[in-house]
């Protein structure tokens, strides 16, 4: 009898673990020591309320774009599509031989496979942005600057995200190949480029999406495209046009993504 209810007795309820408070807790006092001085950013509720009032008139010349000004995006914004594409196939290209080096699958040897790793973090390490400063002062003001700013971009993109997909793949077809007789270069090639093929596609197209905004903001300092006249139209608070260019990039950046979407489902 008592065999029989202990085997029917519920099992004790675990105690809570304190992890998941204790977390929280040391979250938000983090927070609030990076917000609120001695040690935080020093934020002023009220004086960001006052500011945001001060914004009104900009807010109200946004909503209301010039569209007069609409013709004088569209040569930008074509730069702006250049350099993207360009930017892209430099990238996306120089990133898969980097990838396959990257990765413990395919690296000829650990040495290369850390050297190459090492690199990309460098690579991923540096802001586009910064890209674009140091390139604008090599090569001068220009779309010149912007792509090779966002080749470097792609590459510590592509090649990261890559490289993490050729460590996963199905290792029979490679050990087919080298069975076969196969080298390193022909294996990479037959064993393992065609199972990662369609995810490189599809990261290349995500890169060409991140390029075009990416472009718009290089313009800025300098890098060509569209960022030039929006901070041409800013430096002179002509805030209407600049509602103009934001609506024209918020479209052209929905197209794209748009495809693009529709091509990695019909690809990956």
């Amino acid at each position: 009898m008592s065999l029989a209810g202990t085997a029917t007795a519920r099992p004790a309820k675990p105690r809570p673990s304190p992890v998941v408070p204790i977390g929280i807790f040391v979250f938000l006092v983090i927070t609030w020591a990076s917000l609120f001085e001695p040690f935080g950013i020093g934020l002023d509720i009220g004086r960001l309320a006052e500011s945001i009032t001060r914004g009104a008139g900009i807010f109200e010349e946004l909503r209301t774009p010039n569209w007069e000004f609409l013709p004088r995006t569209v040569e930008p914004m074509l730069e702006t599509f250049k350099i993207a594409i360009v930017a892209s196939a430099i990238g996306c290209a120089v990133a898969l031989p980097v990838a396959f080096l990257a990765s413990r699958v395919t690296a000829p040897n650990r040495a290369v496979f850390l050297a190459d790793r090492s690199l990309l973090s460098v690579v991923r390490a540096i802001p586009d942005f910064l890209y674009a400063l140091i390139f604008v002062a090599a090569v001068s003001i220009g779309p010149l600057a912007g792509v090779a700013a966002l080749v470097m971009f792609n590459i510590g993109v592509v090649a990261k995200l890559l490289s993490e997909t050729v460590d996963g793949v199905d290792t029979g077809p490679i050990e087919a190949a080298r069975a076969g007789g196969a080298n390193r270069m022909q294996t990479v090639r037959w064993a393992v480029l065609p199972q990662v093929l369609p995810n490189y596609v599809a990261y290349s197209l995500y890169t060409f999406e991140l390029n075009i905004r990416a472009s718009a903001v290089l313009g800025i300092v300098g890098a060509g495209g569209i960022g030039n006249l929006i901070f041409l139209q800013y430096r002179f608070f002509n805030w209407s046009n600049v509602s103009v260019i934001v609506i024209e990039l918020f479209v052209f950046v929905f197209l794209i993504e748009t495809v693009s979407i529709w091509l990695r489902r019909r690809l990956v």
